[in-house]
């Protein structure tokens, strides 16, 4: 007996939002919004929450542009001017090394952790260049992943992976709870948050969360890529079911993250290690402290997978939009080109130039740029809040533009829903700036 027809449509968009999530769910949760349950308790989970709110619009509008056109937000990038291919391309280059190696190092310090790997590399290879070794492998990995499957595996990857965490930590939290003190005053921002080092945490808490505005873009890849391995052509409205589901997905282990860091951590004296491995140590020991010794093992591994796959998507995902890029640039400057006989995707000979040149680029500043885990890990995050109203306002043009049909634009609610955020992320944006580097600045 066949499923009926609307069944069928759904599982033939479902994918992408999970990719999404898996993106997602990796230094942004595990690092950033357990650091943030730790450090400053229940307060956190208002900015969080804020977070993924003001987000929504500019991530979603990914996918829906995708569904609508055929096409990756790229085109609608190159349609809006040049100007915009241009400025999305430098501040593609001005966070894609950084984004790489705060992944690759956080994964790698998951397997350190996990495999109990850190008195032999510590004795070897020594603290810092130890986890840029085993970040190296993890890149090596995923290029053989990749070669071996490309977008098929890493969609079945994720599918297998994303449930295993989300219940273990959904269990960790749920046992955790007990230990939080609940109170409307907790709620309540800590004064601590007001000084410099408070707002540049939340600004780095922020600009991951629940992920980087570039994974919009990533988002409308995958899409493509995913009706390219379908017989027809994803309904739109399935397309956005998908996504808000990856999205709820993301915003729950947020707050579950949060939960588990102020149960166990907050107000109790304990900060987390400047260390790769030994803040992920810390992190499954969070888990086993709540659930048992037999959850070390299995949360150990879930994590780590999960980390995995986020280095393969991102480490996938930056050499597709290079590739995208590089064709529209050709269309944009030279449109008679021999471009326009290229896949709007992108060529893979640039895919794989692309990829050798990232992986190159993001060694280099683990092994000789890298004077602090998370002080590397606010670097990236900081970056990404800073360019977030940028790239949010191009993908607003992209989805109302002419190419996008009227019945598939966003209703006048979603398109007020998203100048707000626009000028909420610019306005915090601003702020920062000016906070930093104004005349009250020390």
């Amino acid at each position: 007996m066949k499923a009926p027809a609307a069944t069928r449509s759904f599982w033939t968009a479902f994918g992408p939002g999970l990719l999404f999530a898996g993106a997602a769910v990796g230094v942004s949760h595990l690092v950033q919004s357990t650091r943030a349950g730790a450090s400053f308790g229940l307060s956190m989970l208002l900015i969080v929450i804020l977070a993924n709110v003001i987000k929504f619009p500019a991530f979603r509008f990914g996918p829906q542009y995708a569904a609508a056109t055929g096409h990756s937000l790229i085109d609608g990038y190159r349609r809006q001017g040049r100007w915009t291919l241009v400025l999305f391309t430098l501040l593609t280059a001005g966070t894609m090394f950084t984004v790489i190696a705060v992944v690759t190092l956080v994964t790698a310090g998951v397997g350190i952790a996990v495999f109990g790997l850190e008195p032999l590399i510590a004795s070897t290879l020594g603290a810092t260049a130890g986890p840029a070794a085993v970040a190296a492998l993890i890149m090596i990995l995923v290029a053989a992943l990749l070669a071996g499957g490309g977008y098929t595996w890493l969609d079945r990857f994720i599918k297998v992976v994303m449930p295993v965490l989300t219940i273990c930590t959904l269990a960790a939290m749920t046992m955790a709870l007990g230990r939080i003190e609940w109170s409307w005053g907790a709620l309540l921002p800590d004064l601590t948050i007001f000084d410099l080092a408070g707002i540049a945490f939340c600004v780095a808490l922020i600009g991951w969360m629940p992920a980087p505005v570039d994974i919009s873009v990533w988002s409308s890849l995958w899409a493509v890529a995913r009706a390219k391995h379908q017989p027809q052509r994803p309904a739109p409205r399935d397309v956005l079911m998908d996504f808000d589901l990856g999205y709820g997905a993301t915003t729950l282990l947020a707050l579950a993250f949060v939960l588990l860091g102020t149960g166990m951590m907050y107000g109790q004296g304990l900060t987390f290690e400047n260390n790769p491995a030994k803040f992920s140590a810390q992190v499954i020991d969070l888990y086993t402290e709540t659930l048992g010794g037999w959850s070390g093992p299995v949360i150990g591994a879930a994590a780590f997978l999960v980390m995995l796959s986020t280095s393969v998507t991102v480490i996938d995902a930056f050499p597709r939009v290079i590739a995208a890029l590089v064709v529209q640039l050709r269309l944009a400057f030279a449109p008679q080109s021999a471009a326009a006989s290229v896949p709007l995707d992108g060529d893979r000979r640039v895919y794989r130039i692309s990829f050798a040149i990232l992986c190159t680029g993001a060694l280099a500043i683990l092994f000789w740029g890298m004077s602090s885990f998370t002080a590397l890990v606010d670097l990236a995050t900081t970056l990404s809040f800073l360019t977030a109203p940028v790239l949010s306002f191009f993908n607003h043009r992209a989805v109302h533009a002419p190419e996008v049909p009227r019945d598939q634009q966003p209703g006048a609610g979603m398109t007020a829903f998203s100048w707000v955020s626009i000028a909420l992320q610019a306005a915090f944006a601003l702020f920062f700036l000016w906070f930093k580097f104004g005349p009250t600045a020390a």
